[in-house]
Order: structure tokens, then sequence, then C-alpha cells
């Protein structure tokens, strides 16, 4: 089922408002939940609303930029020079984007929840009308899960300041401040709870169901280093989902296949999203834009013809095999490889590679839908719970066997069983496939900050890709891998100064 322009237009119950402050939201003459719902059918209209709030591409954009993801493109106008030089503040654009939209999607959430205690379901409407409160409660989850992973220094430590937990509608005259972590955590958990308990069985990867649920859990129990809870569930989603065949995988990228996919935000022709750049937002080149995936790193479409203003990184394409359908994925056929590159001889002409992670669909140039959680990652979470416990080498439940599992099936070969020294190897390995099989689906900072230490892994740009400003490397214990808080919070919430993030 397509989610077209029904989710634009209902989404206005919830943000045709004008505010400075993502918290403070209650606004004069805006429609109240007991007029805009009423029904049951009004509820799932709203829960429409809800989903359109949903977007990942700032991550996906700041990610790819800031790491070591892509290098400037020969078509570039000056796009991303600021991320791409690790300058990150409370005035840069990503933390602003995080923050506010997220904050819209909880206050959007948080309004349908209040909403269903107005309704009492008629005959034959309670299972409808508990799926659709369980999904506003994973979405509420899910939203300060995502905040929590940028904006904490420390996911596993319960006394560190986290975001602000907001489970209610704020009144305008309030000043919220930062809650800790193990209070943030709790309300994710209850809500997951809440979630699980209410949403119906459904198998429609655009629609949040109890694998989405437990997806979640793994990501964020990873994330903590709670490998007991992470490991069992990523192993059932793995067995549940298991990996994509070659050609499951190539369709994957062009929406034809929904092989190894738990959860997607659809794209499609006439939604809010169907643009290069939304007008009144900010344009092409930044994380802050909304529109086509693609265009974070194109202005046209996919190809050398595509216009890119940014390519692939060097050091990432160096760690491809043309034997790996990822390779397929990852660059676009019309990509001009210089072997010998590293000469800086006629770069700009002899050394062009073009991401293709996201072509377009529905003929629609740079558009696809946006995939959350794949089987693929939770495999990785898994290699993770292995290598924590020390089960790093062996041929079956080891961090070497799922490594070679995954391999298996990109290369569609019985590849060889790595071997590991000691743990530090072993999430090093762990980090270097996440790197590859989750390129450009916004995972790359995340994944270091959490355990580029453990791995012995940092920013490491190709020396060409930076020669021109220097700024080649960064350590995973860098303070820029927390997000600073965003000064347009300040503006209306200037108590949250005190709770600043260290280094900013």
């Amino acid at each position: 089922m397509k989610k077209v322009n029904l989710f634009y237009i209902l989404s206005l119950l919830f943000v045709a408002v004008s505010c400075n402050d993502a918290i403070e939201i209650d606004q004069p003459g805006r429609l109240d939940e007991d007029a805009a719902f009423q029904t049951v059918d009004d509820l799932q209209a709203g829960l429409f609303g809800v989903y359109n709030r949903l977007d990942i591409t700032p991550e996906i954009a700041f990610t790819s930029v800031f790491t070591d993801e892509l290098a400037i493109g020969f078509d570039s106008g000056g796009q991303g020079l600021q991320d791409y030089g690790f300058t990150l503040n409370a005035g840069s654009i990503t933390p602003s984007a995080i923050w506010t939209r997220s904050y819209a999607a909880i206050n959007a959430a948080n309004r349908l929840i209040r909403a269903a205690d107005l309704i009492t379901p008629e005959d034959g409407e309670q299972a409808e009308y508990n799926s659709i409160l369980g999904q506003a409660y994973a979405i509420r989850a899910y939203q300060h899960f995502r905040l929590q992973s940028f904006f904490t220094t420390d996911l596993t430590d319960d006394s560190a300041l986290g975001v602000i937990a907001v489970d209610f509608v704020p009144t305008i005259d309030q000043e919220l401040l930062r809650n800790t972590n193990g209070e943030v955590f709790s309300l994710i958990t209850a809500d997951l709870d809440m979630a699980q308990s209410l949403i119906t069985t459904q198998d429609d990867p655009i629609y949040i169901s109890q694998d989405f649920v437990k997806a979640l859990r793994a990501r964020m129990a990873a994330y903590r280093e709670n490998y007991a809870v992470a490991g069992p569930l990523a192993e059932e989603l793995l067995n549940k989902y298991g990996l994509a065949t070659q050609e499951e995988y190539e369709d994957i990228w062009v929406d034809e296949s929904n092989a190894e996919i738990i959860f997607k935000l659809e794209r499609t022709i006439g939604d809010y999203y169907d643009f290069q750049a939304r007008a009144g937002l900010p344009g092409t080149g930044s994380p802050g834009r909304v529109g086509w995936a693609g265009a974070a790193f194109a202005f046209v479409g996919p190809g050398v013809d595509g216009s890119p203003y940014f390519e692939m990184g060097r050091s990432l394409f160096n760690l491809l095999d043309t034997a790996d359908v990822r390779y397929e994925a990852l660059v676009h056929p019309s990509s001009v490889v210089d072997p010998d590159y590293a000469s800086g001889e006629g770069a700009e002409t002899n050394d062009i590679l073009v991401v293709d992670k996201y072509p377009g669909s529905e003929g629609r140039p740079l558009m696809n839908d946006l995939k959350v959680f794949r089987s693929a990652e939770m495999l990785l979470i898994l290699a993770e719970a292995r290598a924590a416990a020390g089960d790093i080498n062996g041929e079956s439940g080891s961090t070497a066997s799922l490594i070679k599992r995954l391999r298996d099936a990109r290369f569609d070969d019985d590849t060889a069983l790595p071997v590991y020294a000691n743990q530090t190897e072993a999430f090093g390995a762990i980090l270097d496939e996440r790197r590859i099989e989750l390129a450009f689906e916004g995972h790359r900072y995340l994944d270091l900050k959490r355990m580029g230490e453990r791995g012995n892994r940092g920013v490491l740009k190709d020396p060409v890709d930076c020669a021109f400003n220097n700024a080649c490397s960064l350590p995973a214990t860098d303070y820029r891998f927390t997000f600073p808080l965003p000064i347009v919070e300040f503006n209306a919430n200037p108590g949250l100064r005190e709770q600043q993030n260290p280094g900013y």
C-alpha cells in the first residue's frame, strides 16, 4: 500500500505551527485533539501524519560526509565542506535538524496517544485501535532512542545526561531540562513494552510491527552493550528474515525486493519527500534538507552524468571487491576507476567513484525507500555479542563464523573463515564489515562513537581525499562523536545552556 499525499495532508494536524523551539509546541489556535479525532478512522488517518514525520536522511547525509564514506565530487560547489572538515558546533545544521524533527515526531505521537483516550472503539474496532496506539508508542520510543544515540556522551552510563524525556504534550510556558540516561531508557523500554502488547501481527515492512519492536530493542541493547538482550533478539530476527540472494540484494536498492527488510520508510512519487530539496528548508548539499536520499550526493541523478557533488571516499572503495555484490550496489557502473589514483595526476577526470546506493525508483531518479532495519544489521549485532562474550573464532557460534556467513551470501561463494588474534581485532573486523554492508545508511558515525575505541578504529580518509584541508582522521574518542545541543533550542529554553555537552 502506498502512503502518498495523505501523509502530507494529515501531518498538518500536527506540524502546521510556527515556533522557535521543538519542545514548547502547544500553540494557541491549533486544532485540538477532541476536534481533530472523533473516530478510530480519524486516529488511523492521524497515524499516517505521525509516520510522515519519520526521516533518516539527515543522518545519512551527515554521517557520509563527516566520516570516511565520501570524498568531494568533481561537480562540487562547496557543499558540506564544514562537515567534511569535522566542524561541529551548536549552530551546525544536523544537530538542529535531528533534535527539532525528532521532537516534532514525538509531539505528534503524544497528541495521537492523548487523543486516543477520547475515543471508544465501536464493535470490531478494538484490534485496529490497539494497533494504532501501539505504533504511536513505538514511534515515540524510536525517536527518543534516535536522540539518545546522538546527544548523550555515553549510552552505557545510566547516570549520564540524556535528552529530554517527553511522554506528554508540553504547554507553551514549560522549560524542560535533560533527563538522565536511566530515565530516558526507562521511558523507551516502557513504550516498547506497550507497543508489543498492542500491535497486531502484520508483515508489510512499511508499517511498524512486532519485529520492528524487536529490532529496535536489539539495536538499543547493542548500543548499550547489553548483549544478553541484543544477541538473542538479533539471532531470532536473522533466522526469520535470512540474507538476500545476489539478485534480491541488488533489487533491494531499487525498491523491487523487500528481502532482509524488517522496516523501511517508503518514499513514493507525490509524497512530502518527493523533492530534490523541499522549498523553505535547507537546499541540496545540506543534511537539513528534506527530499530524495540520493540528492544527498548528486544534483540531477545517478551516474557520472548526474552531477555528483560527493563521490565515494577512496578509503571505503579500497575495501570493496568486484566479486562482492555490494560493489554493484555501492558503485555506479559509469564510475571511472584509476588504479594509479594515488599519484594525483588527472584524478578529477580519471578517478570518479559515483555512489549508487540511491539510484531512484518508480522512474524518479535519486528517490528510494530508506531502509531502517535489515537482517544484515542483526547478523552484525549478533557478531558483536559473540565478540563481547569472547567467542571470536571457530566454525560456528562465533564472530568469525557470522562474518563468513555474511560474506558467503554477498560473494555467493564459500569464503575463507577469518581468524582474529583478540577481541580488539574482532571488533575492528565487525566495524570494517559494517562499513561496507551499511555504507550510506547513516550508521558509520554512531558505530565509531560506540565501538571505535574497542575496535581500534576511527575516521580515516585516503590522503588523496583530504589533501586540500588536512582533515584526514578523527579518533573515536573525540568529543565530536557526541552532538552539541542545538542553539535553536536555547533560544526558548535557556536553562539547557548549562547542560551543554563537553567540548562545545
